[in-house]
């Protein structure tokens, strides 16, 4: 048996004005983290920020648009290693298909380098643990997994609203992430629908994460789980003139019952690949006995809330929610926050807690951690068993190692 996993609070070595960061995966994300470091002078009081210096990719089309876009960029190459071996660089910002997951985070964290990486930190349960060895033996690296729709203004006043207790006794929670993009049954096959390359999970290890990141941080964690996985569309064109099997789920609905010290309650997580007229939907909700709240990304600037006192009335409130970020920027309040200003609060976030440690952050936030990772692991595993027997599966969370 292992030692314990690592505690969340990170201590700085130092604290730079600079990090200097390499890309490996120059695809969609990694272009919008660069596009995130370009518009740091968009915030207005952090003491630190990101420079990319570094960029990896075996596409070259992929690297060259770092090479034209980031002027502070000193190389690009198709070998990762030469990013590991490279004294300047400070962290990684990783983001390559699952199965690479496991070789390229313990390369990246065994060189000593800082790691935000994208979910699901390992295409199956035996490589997240492998991971999470490794940063067991890197105590000192800051390893953490992107998710950035909880930066919306909406999403992080209702994490106040959690912290504050405002709450009451919960009586319900549900959370997802939606979209229609594979709506189209003539759209080309991908990675994602391929298993040895995604990952048993399908749509949850891909989307899961961001549904599950505000849950797990406040720690409700699931005692039993249903699980209801489809796959809609069972073959698409592989690009050649055939049709190929569609592998992977669709879409993942995940009925959960959560206890706590005093209180039980249903938690309801569903994460859809496949969801008409939802382009990105990000949405999460939570009940209480003395106060409710509802926010979804589809309408990012409304926020829905009912405070409640015992013979008072029961009504839903909507209010258009200030542009209110949790790192001051020069956005107008009267303006709408949207998925780049999300991606650039989590990129400080990061950043803050790099330099200054948790403790020291400027907001106390910080990017979902390899434990929820993990916690996100047992969940996609078990409702996998539930799918397959047709049953409620009991979690009973001393049983699960984590490395």
């Amino acid at each position: 048996m292992r030692a314990a996993f690592p505690k969340d609070e990170f201590d700085p070595v130092e604290s730079p004005a600079e990090i200097q960061f390499g890309v490996i995966g120059c695809g969609l994300m990694g272009r919008e983290f660069a596009s995130a470091a370009a518009r740091w002078c968009h915030l207005t009081d952090l003491d630190v920020r990101p420079v990319i210096t570094a960029a990896c990719d075996v596409d070259a089309e992929a690297t060259a648009w770092f090479e034209q876009n980031v002027p502070t960029l000193r190389y690009t190459t198709a070998e990762y290693e030469e990013l590991l071996a490279d004294e300047d660089l400070d962290a990684i910002y990783c983001a390559v298909p699952h199965n690479l997951h496991e070789e390229v985070y313990v390369d990246i964290i065994s060189a000593g380098k800082h790691l935000l990486g994208e979910k699901p930190f390992g295409i199956d349960l035996e490589a997240n643990r492998t991971i999470n060895r490794a940063i067991d033996d890197h105590p000192g690296v800051l390893v953490r997994c992107s998710s950035e729709f909880p930066f919306f203004p909406g999403a992080y006043q209702i994490m106040e609203w959690i912290e504050a207790g405002r709450f009451g006794d919960l009586i319900e929670v549900r959370a997802g992430f939606w979209h229609s993009s594979d709506l189209n049954p003539d759209k080309p096959i991908n990675w994602k629908r391929v298993e040895a390359i995604n990952g048993e999970y399908g749509c949850m290890g891909d989307l899961g994460l961001h549904a599950f990141h505000i849950p797990l941080r406040f720690g409700w964690s699931p005692t039993s789980l249903s699980a209801t996985l489809t796959n809609v569309m069972e073959t698409r064109p592989d690009g050649s003139g055939e049709r190929v099997p569609c592998e992977t789920w669709d879409n993942a609905a995940l009925q959960m019952e959560v206890v706590t010290e005093d209180r039980h309650f249903p938690m309801t997580v569903s994460t859809k690949r496949i969801a008409p007229g939802h382009a990105n939907t990000w949405f999460l909700s939570v009940y209480g006995t003395e106060f409710s709240a509802e926010f979804s990304t589809k309408n990012p600037k409304e926020l829905r809330y009912l405070p409640y006192t015992p013979g008072g009335r029961q009504a839903w409130r909507s209010e258009d929610w200030p542009h209110a970020s949790a790192y001051p920027d020069i956005t107008g309040d009267i303006f709408e926050f949207g998925f780049t200003d999300s991606i650039l609060q989590m990129w400080a976030a990061f950043c803050d807690e790099l330099a200054h440690g948790t403790s020291g952050m400027q907001q106390p936030f910080h990017c979902a951690t390899p434990e929820e990772a993990w916690r996100t692991h047992v969940l996609f595993t078990s409702a996998l068993r539930s799918q397959a027997r047709t049953e409620t599966v009991a979690l009973d969370w001393s049983e699960w190692e984590r490395m």
